[in-house]
């Protein structure tokens, strides 16, 4: 089936959930490791050793595919130990609507694939890390907004949709580091792209989803010098049941431990300095991600 990454990283952290429930960690890390060493000499018996979830899963789900927001590369690698095809794609509704994607043959984990057939892809304006914005042209690009030249002219250039999302290039495959209005641009020019941390973030079993900005460091200061903070909602119920607890104070404890662990994993400039946790689900769009503007704005 076809999805939002939302959909997928919930799936695999409740099969997770189950499996730590059950005391079967060293189970399964062992099975995992076992399938992925048999399968560099061609023999491939994940769906027997995880048919049980598998079978939680319907029993004859083979493959899915995600698209529309970045995904935890952990739960497509989840998804393929199991013995689940899991693939990512990129696309917008202006190029009708797919222009890059994976295939069983031709993958990469974490990439959104190479361009599909009859579409050029270019990264330009990179910066010292070979991050740009990804650019796209094809037949099946649009010709325009109707009846807004004014809009059209912001997003397409001699036939070239600026798709407004940094990607990156190796071998061929793109990478998508993220969206070019959401990078936090620090007061000594580094930038830090979000969706980069989020992902880390969303690893911890608890996080049902969480939120990275940039916030004034200062009520009345430079508003260019920004703390990197981040809004986690948390699974009460994973709470009480792993932690038991239900008291705020002690969540709020809890989740700045793990995130001051995260922390020491990255350069300073990208660490996050504030923490806010809830309980409370955050705005979204129909396809699951979050809304940014509303978000911060709230904040």
């Amino acid at each position: 089936f076809f999805c939002v990454p939302l959909l997928i990283e919930s799936i695999y952290k409740k099969v997770m959930d189950s499996v730590k429930k059950q005391g079967k960690e060293g189970k399964v890390a062992f099975g995992m490791k076992l399938t992925k060493f048999l399968r560099k000499f061609g023999i491939d018996i994940r769906r027997k050793v995880f048919k049980e979830v598998l079978d939680q899963l319907g029993g004859n789900l083979r493959l899915v595919v995600s698209g529309a927001a970045a995904i935890d590369p952990v739960a497509l690698e989840g998804f393929q130990s199991f013995g689940i095809d899991a693939l990512q794609g990129f696309g917008m509704t202006e190029a009708s609507p797919v222009l890059a994607v994976e295939t069983l043959k031709d993958n990469r984990l974490g990439s959104i694939g190479r361009p599909v057939p009859g579409v050029e892809a270019m990264i330009v304006d990179k910066n010292e890390e070979g991050i740009g914005e990804l650019i796209c042209r094809g037949e099946n690009v649009m010709h325009g907004y109707y009846e807004n030249e004014e809009e059209t002219a912001k997003v397409l250039e001699d036939g070239w949709l600026h798709t407004g999302d940094l990607a990156r290039e190796e071998d061929g495959f793109i990478f998508i580091c993220g969206r070019k209005k959401n990078v936090v641009v620090l007061k000594n020019g580094k930038n830090v792209y979000p969706e980069e941390l989020e992902m880390l973030i969303a690893n911890l079993p608890y996080v049902s989803e969480n939120f990275v900005f940039g916030q004034p460091r200062h009520k009345d200061g430079d508003e260019r010098d920004l703390a990197i903070s981040v809004k986690i909602v948390y699974n009460p119920e994973y709470m009480k049941s792993n932690f038991n607890t239900e008291d705020p104070d002690e969540i709020q404890a809890i989740v700045k431990k793990d995130i001051d662990a995260i922390n020491e994993t990255l350069p300073s400039y990208k660490q996050m300095l504030r923490v806010v946790t809830t309980d409370q689900e955050m705005v979204k769009t129909t396809t699951g991600k979050v809304k940014r503007f509303v978000e911060t704005k709230n904040m």
